[in-house]
């Protein structure tokens, strides 16, 4: 069967309890070794995908700096288009192709953020349709794409059976919390379904930390 969709890698950083921000939103489990891994994941992708609290909370650029080579399509998941102007991705739309997805019910006037140079596309009537904004970006010539979170954004590229491979960088820290945000969010799944399982491919071992790398093949 041919392929009608982009191929997903998910990449995250968490404590050992599972925690990928404190209950205040600081996040920055990454060390240095592993910035450096992710960097290179980037530059092999065409598109890095993240949810709209990740820029409020991080406010990231998502661009390759830590290593020479081109910078990725940013791909912001909001709903809304609330997004605030002033954010690193907005400023430097011109410079790096970005991309906001929003649904049908956000208001016309993210249609000015193309003076940013940003291209917003709606995709599904009150929330974004991740399997139809799947075939949109395959249509624009998009064939592997990186999901940065958060957890929220995880959840619903797990429900939908999106997600091809992860990695998740275990940090050697507990954060705890009720309100720290997991992995990943959500409803969560009704039941364990076995056959739904990732393998588990490879172990890296970053000094103090360990990078483990899941597919679904």
């Amino acid at each position: 069967m041919a392929r009608s969709r982009p191929y997903v890698i998910l990449n995250a950083a968490m404590s050992i309890d599972g925690k990928i921000a404190t209950h205040k939103g600081n996040i920055g489990l990454s060390s240095q070794r592993d910035l450096l891994r992710v960097h290179k994941l980037r530059n092999s992708v065409d598109a890095i995908i993240v949810g709209k609290k990740t820029i409020e909370i991080d406010n990231p650029l998502l661009s390759v700096r830590l290593i020479k080579g081109r910078n990725p399509i940013r791909i912001v998941l909001d709903s809304k288009g609330s997004t605030s102007v002033n954010s690193k991705l907005i400023k430097t739309a011109k410079k790096i192709p970005t991309i906001l997805v929003v649904s049908e019910k956000a208001p016309m006037k993210t249609k000015n953020l193309s003076y940013f140079g940003v291209e917003v596309i709606r995709c599904g009537k009150n929330k974004i349709n991740l399997k139809r904004l799947m075939k949109i970006l395959w249509e624009k010539g998009i064939r592997k794409v990186l999901v940065e979170g958060g957890g929220t954004t995880n959840w619903y590229f797990f429900y939908e059976k999106l997600v091809d491979e992860f990695s998740i960088t275990v940090t050697p820290c507990i954060l705890g919390g009720t309100n720290a945000i997991s992995f990943v969010e959500g409803c969560g799944f009704d039941k364990i379904v076995r056959h739904n399982s990732f393998k588990l491919k490879k172990i890296t071992r970053l000094k103090n930390e360990l990078v483990l790398h899941y597919s679904n093949v």
